[in-house]
């Protein structure tokens, strides 16, 4: 080793060597790796005039902390503006005398370059890769949720998803608003623990399943036992958990049930929070249990959210905490549902980085006044007596919808459907009877309930048949009709009719 010198032995290195020294960085020697990629380099020249590559890895203040504090320092994968990618190491040395030269004053600092230009391209090949796959979960996720949330006349509602973690992996998170139709409205959240493929389709089923089971009109409790069933055959090894409402503007409150979810938190006009706890089932899927509805008010001016754990539950924490946290941050979150949604992520502190899905749906029963207040409006009859109670709900109908000042053409298709209904309700069902007409800034809905629950149907009558037309009637001239039973055994059939304009 004694007869190479160290000029000779760096020569012949594989890295990118440079020497330089004093304050004003001088250039003192480059080996032939360096040469070979950044070119011959004139010594005694400064790194700002001949050495521009140091300047563009950003190297200067580095090599200036080198001279200073006398230790190493590393930096990883800077690109020069070339398009190469170094991982450099600045040591401090001293520049002896050679050859008859003195020794260089100020000290020096020994620059070794290791190329990766390679590794860093192949990095970032795969964090591409990486974004394409989550952006592309990401997308299937949001395929999977409501591209436009059905908007009811008598409600607002607005709702949020976030994906969580950095993964490529597909979230289970989900919610729906469904009209069924009368003013009622259903919503529904739910969440498929784990993530992947496998949680999104169940997932996926699950929602569906839920729409389809929604047009049969069902009471809350029913639908969750027909979705328990469901969600056993899908896979029982997957749990979810789900809670649905139904919204009734003619009784101001919800109807829900769940199964293992989250309680629905209600605020009040004046701040006040309630939660609907009770009651409550186990997951679906687990099968045996007999899941049951309940009730809270939903007065105007209220505000009600439906959320999946990924909003409160936090490591280390009792998610009780975080329910308790989100009634506190729902308490002063006022606003429209979509700047509601917006809040409740923020003060929960909730973002991009944030390690779990979070699906919010906010509906708020709004309190109306003005000419607003004047779009809605409700008129019911109970319906005494035997067919003397027909003549009464025409004139009834007749005169309401004068005074809510409606073509004269909707206002006799109203009375039309009015009669038919009242006829029907009259022949084949029970007392009690009650005619109820409301109009909304969209349309007019006219309803008939009674005592027993046999739902009508619509058939084809032969011309010699005397009666039956009467739902035909109805689903002729009307936009849409529909009948579901009713609590305590009864059944209500209604039809609506979409204002002009």
């Amino acid at each position: 080793m004694e007869d190479f010198s160290v000029r000779e032995i760096l020569s012949h290195l594989p890295g990118l060597v440079a020497l330089t020294y004093g304050t004003e960085h001088r250039v003192a020697y480059v080996n032939d790796a360096y040469a070979a990629v950044f070119g011959h380099r004139a010594p005694g020249s400064t790194v700002a005039d001949g050495c521009p590559e140091l300047t563009d890895l950003g190297l200067v203040p580095l090599m200036d902390q080198v001279l200073r504090s006398g230790k190493p320092r590393t930096v990883k994968s800077r690109r020069t503006q070339g398009g190469g990618s170094f991982t450099v190491s600045c040591l401090p040395v001293d520049v002896p005398a050679h050859h008859g030269r003195p020794a260089r004053p100020g000290g020096g600092v020994l620059v070794h370059a290791a190329d990766v230009t390679d590794h860093a391209e192949a990095a970032e090949r795969l964090r591409a890769s990486e974004r394409r796959h989550r952006e592309t979960a990401v997308t299937l996720q949001r395929s999977l949720l409501p591209q436009e949330l059905e908007q009811p006349d008598d409600l607002r509602v607005a709702a949020t998803y976030q994906p969580g973690g950095t993964d490529a992996a597909v979230g289970g998170d989900w919610y729906d608003v469904i009209t069924l139709g009368a003013g009622r409205t259903a919503l529904v959240i739910g969440d498929v623990m784990g993530r992947g493929v496998r949680a999104a389709a169940v997932m996926g089923q699950l929602r569906t399943a839920v729409r389809a089971y929604a047009r049969l009109d069902l009471p809350p409790h029913e639908v969750l036992q027909l979705l328990d069933g469901l969600a056993a055959e899908i896979d029982a090894s997957q749990i979810a958990t789900c809670v649905y409402a139904v919204h009734d503007p003619n009784e101001g409150r919800l109807v829900y049930a769940s199964a293992g979810h989250l309680p629905i938190l209600v605020r009040d006009e004046d701040g006040s929070v309630r939660r609907a706890d009770d009651p409550t089932g186990p997951p679906l899927g687990t099968g045996g249990w007999l899941h049951t509805s309940g009730t809270i008010a939903l007065p105007p001016g209220s505000t009600a959210v439906l959320y999946t754990d990924g909003l409160v539950e936090r490591r280390g924490e009792d998610i009780d905490e975080g329910v308790a946290g989100l009634e506190r941050a729902l308490s002063g979150a006022s606003g429209a549902p979509q700047v509601v949604c917006d809040r409740l992520l923020r003060s929960l502190g909730v973002t991009a980085e944030h390690d779990d899905d979070v699906a919010v749906l906010v509906l708020q029963h709004p309190s109306r006044s003005g000419a607003d207040a004047e779009l809605f409006h409700n008129a019911a009859l109970d319906l005494l007596g035997g067919v003397e109670a027909a003549p009464r709900a025409r004139a009834f109908a007749s005169g309401v919808l004068s005074s809510w000042r409606f073509p004269v053409e909707l206002r006799d298709l109203g009375v039309l459907a009015t009669s038919e209904l009242v006829a029907n309700s009259l022949q084949h069902g029970t007392p009690p009877m009650r005619l109820r007409l409301r109009r909304t800034d969209r349309r007019l809905i006219i309803e008939v309930t009674d005592g027993d629950d046999h739902l009508p149907r619509r058939r084809r009558a032969e011309t010699e048949d005397e009666a039956g037309r009467g739902i035909s009637i109805i689903a002729t001239i009307a936009s849409s009709w529909g009948s579901r039973r009713t609590p305590g055994g009864g059944k209500a059939v209604w039809c609506e009719f979409a204002l002009p304009g």
